[in-house]
């Protein structure tokens, strides 16, 4: 079968209509706080068992790619990542909607969702076997350069003053290695609370950073949470297309950021969405209004994370290795299809893997009507619920969203704990963005580097193992590139300023 046939095997009635439901369902999923698209296929990969093979591939890769997007919601309307990845929309998807613009922000994220998913399944159509060779030469070295890559951004994130940033950041660092150490089984930070062995559950404390300092502000201030602008919120379409064509740099590099950060092993949609915001911010002439509303910042992230699912999918299918927590799951589900994974899958079952990729494309263009149909009535209901009924239900969502990850009660205990943290630290000026940041990064960067100890210290040579890889010189460079950058276009716009005073 030539391509063509895979694609009208992909475009029959029962297959779109596979995509379409796995679409709205994972969007509807994605957009509650707490229920991340990790949760969103493993509820609904039961239903897929008695499916033909492709006919359960798309449905499940249209439900995670429903999921990843339908996080926007929550973190634009809200200012709570509806999923993990989502944590970066909300640093300018919020003020946007703050400012009356809510209804752009949320045309603008379902375009780049839908660019960002494009171009990651294309990858996945065109290079996946040789893309996922790239994804083997990454050590626990490169992960532990990738993570402290990760931890630069904090000087983007501290909102306003850097060494608080820097101390939220450290705070996050610490969060994350409470419990048991992945790596020798140490035991720290517990004390005689025996719920803490298990560490600090990252979606819990995510919840509870970004939901509870919102709940609490809500009731204390008599203002509306939202600003509707003066016209009927609509689609905004021509807008978010002008700002697409302009930014159409920004929108391909933070999808190629996506699609090669969801090729690694375990880095996820998150990682990826925040190193593509951090880029856009480091080139954008507009700099200093990330934060404060531009689109721009919500674009980088929205395609960055939603290019992480075709990514995902390319060690998954190639090698077997989960790229993201969602694809584990959807291996498993192979599993129980019969499929092995492997570079022979596409060979061997092409026509099922092939049929799978044509139909994760047609979920991702179908996102689109979906996307800014739900959008549109997203804004119109937050907009118009009063707080008395707001409130209470993004309350319970908390509540069932930090329950729901393991059932544990210990979990909502530490949201709620953490949640009025977040509340009090943000009163004096802390930002809960470097808090998850180095919360998410920690464990990654702290396996990878005793890991990479371990491994230099049987070598002989620590310091060839950490400073004399390829990659890992490569991500230093990176990591050097955006501590300096951000200093050395400050002393541009000073001399700059200065001149100009000068001729004046």
């Amino acid at each position: 079968m030539g391509s063509l046939d895979f694609l009208l095997a992909a475009l029959t009635p029962a297959h779109l209509l596979l995509a379409l439901a796995g679409v709205v369902a994972g969007t509807v999923i994605g957009a509650l706080p707490g229920l991340t698209a990790t949760m969103a296929v493993a509820v609904l990969v039961p239903f897929t068992f008695s499916m033909p093979p492709a006919a359960a591939l798309i449905v499940l890769g249209a439900i995670y790619t429903g999921a990843i997007y339908g996080g926007a919601y929550a973190a634009i309307l809200l200012n709570t990542p509806g999923t993990p990845s989502a944590i970066a929309t909300t640093f300018d998807g919020y003020p946007m909607a703050r400012s009356g613009r809510g209804d752009l922000a949320l045309t603008v994220a379902c375009l780049a969702s839908v660019v960002g998913g494009l171009v990651g399944a294309g990858f996945l159509l065109l290079l996946a076997p040789p893309m996922a060779t790239v994804a083997l030469k990454f050590g626990p070295v490169e992960y532990f350069w990738l993570a402290v890559f990760g931890l630069t951004l904090i000087a983007s994130l501290g909102e306003g003053s850097l060494l608080k940033g820097l101390m939220g950041g450290a705070l996050g660092l610490l969060l994350s290695m409470v419990g048991v150490a992945e790596v020798g089984g140490d035991v720290r930070f517990v004390g005689d609370v025996k719920a803490l062995l298990g560490g600090i559950d990252v979606v819990s404390a995510l919840i509870g950073l970004y939901c509870i300092p919102v709940l609490i502000e809500l009731v204390a201030t008599p203002a509306a949470h939202l600003k509707s602008s003066e016209r009927v919120a609509g689609f905004r379409l021509g807008e978010a297309l002008t700002l697409m064509l302009r930014s159409k740099f920004n929108l391909a590099r933070s999808s190629v950021i996506g699609t090669v950060v969801g090729i690694l092993p375990g880095a996820g949609g998150s990682i990826a969405s925040l190193v593509a915001y951090s880029e856009a911010k480091r080139v954008s002439p507009r700099r200093e209004q990330f934060g404060k509303g531009e689109p721009d910042g919500v674009m980088a992230t929205e395609s960055a994370n939603n290019a992480t699912v075709g990514g995902g999918f390319i060690p998954t299918l190639v090698l077997g290795i989960p790229g993201t927590p969602p694809d584990a799951i959807i291996l498993g589900a192979l599993l129980v299809q019969g499929i092995r994974t492997g570079p022979t899958l596409f060979t061997q079952q092409a026509e099922i893997v092939y049929t799978f990729i044509w139909g994760l494309i047609l979920a991702t263009l179908l996102m689109l009507p979906v996307g800014l149909l739900i959008g549109r009535f997203a804004f119109r209901a937050i907009v118009g619920i009063p707080k008395a009924v707001l409130v209470p239900a993004v309350a319970l969502l908390t509540i069932l969203g930090s329950f729901a990850v393991h059932n544990n009660v210990h979990e909502v205990q530490q949201m709620v704990i953490l949640g009025v943290l977040a509340w009090v630290l943000g009163r004096a000026g802390f930002s809960a963005s470097p808090i998850v940041l180095g919360l998410i990064l920690g464990s990654i960067a702290e396996r990878g580097f005793v890991q990479g100890h371990l491994i230099g210290g049987a070598k002989g040579d620590i310091p060839a193992e950490f400073f004399g890889r390829p990659i890992s010189l490569g991500i230093i460079a990176f990591i050097v590139l955006g501590l300096v950058w951000p200093w050395w276009m400050r002393r541009r716009q000073q001399r700059g300023a200065a001149q100009e005073v000068a001729r004046a």
